[in-house]
């Protein structure tokens, strides 16, 4: 492999571990402050989310892997590209119906032992005109894990182990980096993980687990909202 594509690996690697250092960081911080306003609504929070978004986009130029690895390919037809966002928003809502009945389940009986809220908490909108603001901030929330996990980590890295053993895997880093949410929390986003990981690689492009990712978060949220209106 050229000079370019370790250079690519070291960077994409130091990426990762930058934004898990960072979630853990986030975690540890949430346990003592208490933010006021929205996490997806900070200013500093999305200018940088938007510099690593365009930093992986970079990335994946340097790697000199053809766009179509890394997913970045565009459906060929309109009923491909209708059907693949269809696909994604069914896989995202299913996903995020299956989380909600398993951590009630799992919160029934173990309390709140194995399963955190803090985080959907505090990312939930307060009411109509936020939960626009969040809808588009979530948007680039998905895109930057997305583009790292499945195009860059997945895709990117695809020459040096076999497809399958990088979906396992990821999808247990991927786990790890939620684990402000509790046991439950990690299993689930893992679990969510290996799903993307395995649409990217059925379908040859980001848009498909990009759309079920986002779908999944948005059910989340949107759900959250409501219940602490009736509550």
């Amino acid at each position: 492999m050229p000079a370019r594509y370790w250079l690519f690996v070291l960077l994409t690697l130091a990426l990762t571990a930058f934004m898990a250092y960072g979630a853990y960081t986030t975690a540890r911080l949430l346990r003592t402050w208490v933010p006021d306003r929205n996490l997806l609504l900070m200013p500093a929070e999305n200018l940088l989310r938007l510099a690593l978004i365009v930093l992986c986009i970079a990335l994946g130029v340097l790697s000199g892997l053809p766009f179509s690895q890394l997913g970045w390919v565009w459906p060929q037809t309109t009923g491909q590209l209708v059907g693949q966002i269809m696909a994604g928003i069914g896989w995202g809502v299913g996903l995020a119906l299956f989380f909600y009945l398993a951590t009630r389940w799992v919160t029934a009986r173990g309390g709140g032992r194995f399963y955190s809220d803090t985080i959907i908490a505090y990312i939930t909108p307060g009411n109509g005109w936020e939960w626009g603001l969040v809808a588009l901030s979530m948007a680039g929330v998905a895109l930057l894990e997305e583009l790292l996990f499945r195009s860059l980590l997945l895709g990117g890295l695809t020459p040096l182990a076999p497809a399958w053993l990088l979906v396992l895997g990821l999808g247990a880093l991927f786990g790890l980096m939620h684990s402000p949410q509790g046991v439950v929390g990690m299993v689930g986003a893992g679990l969510a993980g290996v799903i993307f990981g395995a649409l990217f690689l059925w379908s040859g492009s980001l848009l498909l687990p990009l759309t079920a990712h986002y779908a999944a978060n948005m059910v989340q949220v949107t759900a959250a909202m409501f219940m602490e209106e009736e509550a």
